[in-house]
């Protein structure tokens, strides 16, 4: 199932994608795509065809509403620690993004003042559906809702030169678009198995694959849980593979105009233009 959530900013309405591609309104079974009916197992067993028809081509807003929790992990492909000139570590490497930074899949994201480093990460991002304390690594799954496809926007020069916390860098307004749906787990047959990319401006600067990461949804969902409660509707966006701007030669950034496009296997695809901020 490939839930959404799509209209304007602030009022956006629950839907589910059909196998047509429609989009089909959900707001008679559910109030929302967040914590409480991904609780619920409501949407569980219903018939996506009986649902109305959404017409036209709405905006798809986040695919997740009123998210608790934006949970990163850093460092958590081989290849891309690589690049970073960074050992590839221990044990995961955990930072939040504020969630105010959530947007949709194609809105602008917008460069913030005095940024001059702005970054892409494409990346696998983790939907809790169930909530989870000091659970194993083989039960882990059964407290996922399932995947969406999240750019992990980052200021490197607010992340890497401001101190030693990397959360100024990445929790700046719209650096965090989810989408375009949320794909429930059952429809993901192996979350470490799925090819990635980005591009800037029609060129190819990402092409991965989940396959080399380090720590695997189940393992960072079970490690995150011994040090929190993770509850449902929380985010947790599971890192990127090689060829963000930082790690070109010399380094490439972000500016007004350009034009990001990434996706995942079976997850979707998001687009976003940079925009100054006001």
């Amino acid at each position: 199932m490939k839930l959404l959530r799509y209209g304007e900013p602030g009022h956006e309405i629950p839907g589910v994608l059909d196998a047509d591609g429609n989009v089909r309104n959900l707001a008679g079974i559910v109030d929302d795509i967040d914590g409480s009916a991904l609780a619920s197992g409501r949407l569980a067993h219903i018939d996506v065809s009986l649902l109305p028809l959404v017409e036209g081509t709405p905006r798809l807003g986040p695919c997740v509403g009123n998210v608790g929790k934006f949970i990163c992990i850093g460092l958590n492909y081989a290849d891309h620690a690589a690049e970073s000139g960074m050992p590839i570590p221990e044990e995961p490497e955990v930072f939040t993004k504020a969630t105010s930074a959530i947007c949709g899949p194609n809105d602008d994201v917008i460069q913030p003042r005095n940024s001059t480093k702005l970054d892409w990460e494409v990346e696998l991002a983790i939907v809790i559906g169930r909530d989870a304390l000091y659970v194993s690594e083989d039960r882990a799954v059964d407290h996922i809702a399932g995947y969406c496809v999240c750019n992990d926007v980052s200021e490197r020069s607010f992340q890497l030169e401001k101190g030693s916390q990397w959360d100024k860098g990445k929790g700046c307004d719209t650096f965090g678009p989810i989408g375009p749906w949320l794909v429930t787990v059952n429809e993901i047959d192996n979350p470490c198995d799925l090819d990635m990319w980005l591009d800037v401006n029609d060129r190819r600067f990402q092409q991965g694959n989940t396959r080399t990461m380090v720590f695997s949804p189940s393992r960072i969902v079970s490690y995150l849980s011994h040090f929190m409660s993770l509850q449902s509707g929380d985010i947790i966006s599971t890192g990127t593979p090689p060829g963000v701007g930082l790690g070109q030669n010399p380094p490439v950034y972000l500016k007004p105009g350009d034009v990001m496009e990434l996706g995942i296997a079976g997850l979707g695809t998001q687009r976003q233009v940079v925009v100054p901020s006001g």
